[in-house]
């Protein structure tokens, strides 16, 4: 059990700590769900209400996990159970709605990490030119079902090939989780980040350099991909489903309501600025999404397939965007097997730099509350999470990943974030928590930004869960949309989920039982 003011691990720098939450937060969301979600909504007519909600829930939001992060670890917490604990001290039940903030991680890196070490899989392949026989979308789409072990072809025979890149991307998670803050997470994130964005840089100065390949069909140009993602249509606007989407992309984008942000911020010290830093974080996001993002998927595939292709290319997924799609582009550039290295290169950075802090709010738990050493820590987490990442492997196509994605990525994220604004801005107070913002602010935060956190943040979320639980999340819960084939499967990873939470709300129980039996000893 965890001493009360145990010394607990800081971050060595700002600039550590900025990359380590903006690694989190640039994932796969940024080069494949993003631009994904721009030309399916709108286009340019996105981008509104994805700034407004930049404005009105990412940033408050940054601003309310990094700060409530920091308050918490002063207190000797690094997991929502015991920062909420600490926020209302009265209310002995809130720590159980902290769970949410263990519980979903542990949901996301359950799938995250396995989709994640494909990236690591295509890298390799497209060196070696593995996939080169595959020239058409058909073939490709084969040869990415075949690597999944979804079929048998004449490129895969079993998941062989997958599960092998999956154990090395598995243990380089572990590994640099092992180490800690400081020398694991922040040494990590203090070169990929730096690699990542120059990968991506080179790739978007690539397309964006790029002529017109198909003389026959000269509007399939640069120009008019980029109009395809920014030029707006402004009747998308009436549509709530727009506003939702890029709402939606917010939380994604920004890792907000995860509790993966109140982790990494509970091992700043009281001292250290959250405004500005929480800021930068955000705004170098930005840059990784919108600069990057949208100038490299989008305007690539419409140069090569044109106007018509690229709506069914964007209806098909993030997936087969990715591993479909870009292969296919970039066979057919000059060096394309260079460029497609860098491109798998850039999203295994994003991903593992995601993965690792997915990891960190269970071990930061394991260390604070039961006081278990990093070591120890990262070793029960490794053997456990290992375990648990083989539903989603073998049961691949049953279903299983889209309810782990569910759950985890949307229905926890959505209610966490509510749940912690309301804490945040009327329990803890605002006047408070205004308070707590700046000290040791570099910035002084416009004062509007109060209003906003008090009432527009909250409404909005509230707004958000309800129309989403309504329309997206009763279908879901009542598997409307699960195949008979995939009813075992989904009542399977429910109630394997249903016992992960348990367990974790257990555990909870169990801590703040042994901390106050310590706390009437040491009195």
């Amino acid at each position: 059990m965890a001493k009360i003011n145990k010394l607990r691990e800081t971050w060595k720098t700002r600039t550590g700590i900025i990359l380590a939450v903006a690694g989190s937060a640039v994932g796969l969301g940024n080069f494949l769900r993003f631009p994904v979600q721009a030309a399916q909504n709108g286009g340019g007519a996105f981008m509104i209400p994805y700034f407004i909600s930049f404005l009105l829930l990412g940033i408050p939001l940054m601003w309310i996990e990094w700060t409530a992060g920091r308050f918490g670890g002063g207190f000797g917490h690094g997991t929502a159970p015991g920062i909420f604990q600490s926020m209302w001290q009265k209310n002995r039940f809130i720590k159980y709605f902290g769970v949410i903030g263990i519980f979903g991680p542990v949901l996301i890196f359950m799938y995250y990490t396995y989709v994640e070490s494909w990236l690591l899989g295509y890298a390799f392949f497209s060196i070696t030119g593995r996939y080169a026989q595959a020239t058409t979308q058909p073939a490709m789409q084969s040869f990415l079902q075949g690597y999944q072990g979804l079929q048998t072809n004449e490129y895969f025979h079993g998941i062989g090939w997958a599960y092998l890149f999956f154990i090395i991307t598995f243990s380089l998670n572990v590994f640099v989780i092992y180490y800690g803050i400081r020398r694991g997470i922040e040494k990590l994130c203090n070169w990929a980040m730096p690699i990542l964005l120059i990968c991506g840089i080179i790739l978007a100065v690539r397309v964006l350099s790029l002529g017109i390949p198909n003389l026959l069909r000269p509007d399939w140009n640069l120009v008019n991909g980029l109009g395809f993602l920014w030029n707006p249509n402004f009747a998308a606007l009436k549509s709530a489903k727009v506003w939702l989407a890029a709402a939606g992309q917010i939380f994604f984008t920004l890792s907000v309501g995860i509790g993966v942000i109140l982790t990494y911020a509970s091992y700043l010290t009281k001292k250290d600025d959250v405004a500005l830093s929480g800021l930068t974080a955000a705004a170098t996001n930005e840059f990784a999404e919108v600069i990057l993002g949208a100038s490299i998927v989008i305007p690539a595939a419409f140069v090569f397939f044109g106007p018509r292709e690229i709506v069914n290319i964007a209806q098909s997924g993030a997936f087969n965007l990715g591993f479909v799609t870009m292969p296919l582009i970039f066979q057919r550039i000059p060096l394309g097997a260079i460029f497609a290295f860098l491109w798998f290169t850039l999203l295994f950075l994003a991903g593992v730099t995601s993965s690792v802090s997915l990891a960190q709010p269970v071990i930061s738990f394991l260390e604070d509350e039961f006081d278990i050493t990093r070591k120890k820590s990262a070793t029960i987490f490794g053997v456990v999470t290992f375990i648990l990442c083989q539903p989603a492997i073998f049961f691949l196509g049953k279903g299983v990943l889209n309810e782990l994605d569910f759950w985890g990525g949307t229905f926890c994220l959505v209610l966490f974030a509510t749940v912690e604004t309301i804490v945040f801005a009327w329990i803890f107070g605002i006047d408070r928590a205004w308070k707590e913002i700046h000290h040791g602010a570099d910035i002084v935060i416009p004062k509007f930004y109060k209003f906003i956190i008090k009432y527009i943040t909250p409404l909005f979320l509230l707004f958000i869960l309800g129309f989403w639980i309504v329309k997206e999340g009763l279908p879901m819960i009542a598997m409307k949309n699960v195949t008979s084939e995939q009813y075992p499967y989904v009542l399977f990873i429910r109630g394997l989920m249903l016992i992960i939470f348990i367990v974790l709300a257990m555990s909870v129980a169990y801590a703040w039982k042994k901390r106050k039996i310590l706390i009437r000893k040491e009195k």
